[in-house]
């Protein structure tokens, strides 16, 4: 099938080898223009982009998909189908309906839980016990499509946002490559998503501040799902922290928020439902993110 691609981030990458190696012609790659990046600022490609060059594939970078010429250069590629993966840009209904068979996406939530630019943050924040990967037919709303398939995959107890980002996004390359032939054949279902559903927002900083009231359990969901970015913060000797990692350690009766101490592994402090937390990996302001082991080596607490 003659395909064009649009994705951008890291998660995108497994979509488009796959449809590579199934044998896909793609016609071109859409992706964000580049973006400087770091302290020297240098204008920097998207993984995808890389990705794309490294397979001798077109690549397209518009600001916007809304310009005239920007639509009549994509329809002149004559795609019959169009996949997006995380691409971050809203396709116009004169794109929709373009390709033969449709614009398709590969979302990393079972809609229609958690549509929005953060499902995999939202899941492991609020706890969910499984998540996976929806491929669903594109519409004007955001993320409303209806499905075509989708694949369930556990949130393991001590995986973070980090880790799971990686495992869906290869699950979603190998459910895309499933999925293709069946949209060629006219062999796909569609299930429409109705209208009850839930939305996973952009991060941001006002969810880093650990609420010690808060369970236990429900600290270490937040911990782990803001991992990378924007991290979980918490005091400590009057100075403000990131958390990246953490395990449910233990009961106690002190006060929610007081600092127990420490152990080999890392600092313990008392949570609202009576139970420990402890904090096995952080960042002190101006470090290295580390285990909290090497950090209580130098830092006696």
């Amino acid at each position: 099938m003659r395909i064009v691609f649009m994705g951008t981030p890291d998660f995108a990458v497994p979509s488009l080898k796959a449809l590579l190696a199934a044998g896909h012609e793609v016609a071109a790659v859409y992706t964000n223009p580049d973006k400087p990046k770091n302290r020297g600022m240098k204008m920097t490609p998207s993984p995808v982009k890389v990705a794309a060059l490294e397979a001798n594939l077109p690549v397209i970078q518009p600001k916007t998909l809304r310009d005239e010429a920007v639509q009549a250069e994509l329809a002149a590629l004559a795609p019959e189908l169009i996949v997006v993966a995380a691409y971050g840009k809203i396709l116009p209904k004169v794109i929709l309906n373009l390709p033969k068979y449709g614009c398709v996406n590969v979302h990393s939530s079972l809609l229609p839980k958690y549509r929005g630019a953060a499902p995999i943050n939202w899941a492991m924040v609020n706890g969910e016990k499984e998540t996976g990967v929806t491929i669903m037919y594109m519409a004007e709303a955001l993320d409303a499509g209806d499905i075509i398939a989708q694949v369930v995959t556990p949130i393991e107890p001590e995986e973070n946002a980090e880790e799971l980002y990686n495992r869906l996004a290869d699950l979603g390359g190998v459910l895309l490559a499933e999925t293709v032939p069946h949209l060629e054949d006219g062999t796909a279902t569609r299930t429409p998503q109705g209208d009850v559903f839930t939305y996973a927002p952009m991060l941001s900083r006002d969810l880093c501040p650990i609420d010690w009231t808060r369970s236990a359990q429900a600290i270490h969901d937040q911990i782990r799902g803001l991992v990378p970015w924007p991290a979980t913060t918490f005091e400590l000797e009057g100075k403000v922290f990131k958390a990246y990692a953490s395990q449910v350690a233990g009961e106690t009766d002190k006060q929610a928020g007081t600092l127990l101490g420490s152990d080999k592994t890392g600092i313990l402090y008392a949570c609202g439902d009576g139970k420990v937390l402890r904090v096995t990996e952080l960042q002190a302001p101006g470090k290295k993110r580390m285990k909290a082991s090497a950090f209580l080596a130098g830092h006696k607490i």
